[in-house]
């Protein structure tokens, strides 16, 4: 057989026959998915939801609104966090293109009509789209709301640190240090020099002096892995018994945890009353939802224990070691905190904080690991928000595709399939060198029983076998 080489330039047929074009076989997830959102009436909902937003006579149609969120949980399923990766995807995707309903002659979506759109929506209709996948997840089940957790985590920022510029007189940082030494005597200052003025010098990092020109809602802080960059601070509400996430606060970097939990909390009660408003949603929906709050020790202080000692929610906070504290002047503070140190010693407060390490660092890590979210693509709080609202909601229409199919994302097949053969590859050798002490396999018939024995072993979990994080 000869070898065949690639032609260098090609001639575009003037017609093709429309049976030669290729076709799609679907993804079992995306089909599935489709059908859970026409049961229903998805698109008709963001549809009469979007229409105030639109002119109803004036310019060529824009994307269906169903097929704009749609492709902003593509960005939770298939771990993009650009609206530019998105729309390359779904340009190149068979299996894309039939989830949204474009045919393979379609133009899809660019990724200007996306912003387009999301500039023209605001805030309201991303959290309405939030709280109606809500109402869908407590129609199955799947959302209780009487126990959550709170935790957070930082977002880097689209905003360098070499870009900031002064609050008050719009200097950059090096402009600013070259004053700093022409007023400290040194006429024409080298980098060195500004280098060893800046090495010792107070608060030169403060975000009440700088800001980015271009992302004024970043801020100056040190991401998990210690390391300093503009960011964001994500806060997730998430039900202890389902693993849903309840709600999401989004503010600045620097924010600090007992500052950022009234807000979340507000937010989650917000959303579900808006969730207990569909009466078949509102059954499955606990009679007083947020009667526990669990948070790690970050969370602690005399302001937020009296929040939720006032409030009437039985919280379970850490308490770090502060020593022996004086309470003269706030004995209000002394009962609550005393109240919720007796509930954290004891066993159910020792089970939620294994429930909240385990379901609330678990939705962080599908949002912005493996939802590619880490990094923010988009600049302003506004803007990251609305991705982050469409996010959650992905996340939690995973948890029912778990329910409905085994598995919450496209990619769960994979990941069982692994574990699948990680699985057999442990067992087989096992009792093969099992078998090769015994000096079976020497024989056939040693081969055979080894292969019987095999056979008949339980399909137990070894040790050192890894599962993908199928949510």
């Amino acid at each position: 057989m000869a070898m065949g080489k690639r032609a260098r330039s090609r001639q575009q047929e003037l017609f093709v026959d429309s049976r030669a074009l290729p076709e799609s076989p679907g993804h079992p997830f995306y089909d599935k998915l489709n059908e859970v959102l026409a049961t229903h009436e998805f698109d008709g909902f963001a549809e009469g939801l979007c229409s105030p937003y639109y002119a109803e006579r004036m310019g060529r149609h824009s994307i269906p609104p169903g097929v704009y969120f749609r492709m902003l949980m593509v960005g939770y399923f298939e771990g993009l966090g650009s609206e530019r990766g998105i729309a390359w995807r779904v340009a190149d995707s068979l299996t894309l293109r039939r989830f949204l309903g474009y045919e393979l002659t379609d133009r899809t979506p660019d990724h200007s009509s996306l912003s387009r759109i999301r500039g023209r929506l605001p805030v309201e209709v991303h959290q309405d789209v939030f709280n109606w996948v809500g109402r869908v997840i407590a129609k199955e089940g799947l959302l209780k709301g009487k126990t959550v957790a709170v935790d957070s985590t930082t977002l880097e920022a689209n905003a360098a640190l070499r870009s900031l510029v002064r609050r008050d007189t719009g200097e950059g940082y090096q402009e600013y240090l070259e004053g700093l030494a022409k007023a400290s005597g040194i006429e024409t200052p080298t980098r060195q020099d500004t280098a060893k003025l800046d090495k010792k010098r107070p608060r030169k990092g403060s975000n009440d002096d700088w800001q980015h020109p271009h992302d004024p809602d970043a801020r100056i802080t040190k991401m998990k892995d210690r390391r300093t960059h503009m960011g964001y601070k994500s806060e997730h509400v998430v039900d202890l018994e389902t693993q849903a996430i309840v709600a999401i606060n989004l503010c600045g970097g620097d924010e600090g945890d007992t500052d950022s939990l009234p807000w979340s909390l507000v937010q989650a009660n917000w959303n579900l009353e808006a969730m207990a408003q569909d009466q078949e949603a509102r059954q499955h929906l606990t009679d007083r939802w947020l009667s526990e709050v669990v948070t790690d020790r970050g969370y602690h202080s005399n302001k937020i224990v009296k929040m939720l000692q006032r409030a009437e929610i039985r919280g379970y906070v850490c308490e770090p070691n502060r020593g022996r504290r004086k309470w003269g002047k706030d004995p209000e503070a002394q009962v609550a905190v005393y109240a919720n140190r007796r509930r954290i010693e004891g066993e159910r407060s020792k089970a939620l904080q294994r429930l909240r390490a385990e379901c609330a660092e678990r939705s962080m890590a599908h949002a912005y690991e493996s939802g590619g979210m880490r990094r923010c693509h988009l600049r302003g709080l506004v803007n990251i928000y609305k991705r982050l609202s469409v996010h959650a909601a992905a996340f939690n229409l995973g948890l029912m595709m778990r329910k409905l199919t085994g598995h919450g994302t496209p990619r769960g097949l994979h990941g069982l399939l692994r574990a699948i053969l990680a699985l057999y590859r442990a067992l087989h050798g096992r009792v093969l060198r099992g078998a090769n002490r015994l000096g079976l396999l020497r024989t056939t018939v040693g081969r055979s029983v080894a292969l019987l024995i095999l056979a008949a072993i339980p399909a137990t979990r070894p040790a050192r076998i890894t599962f993908s994080t199928d949510c």
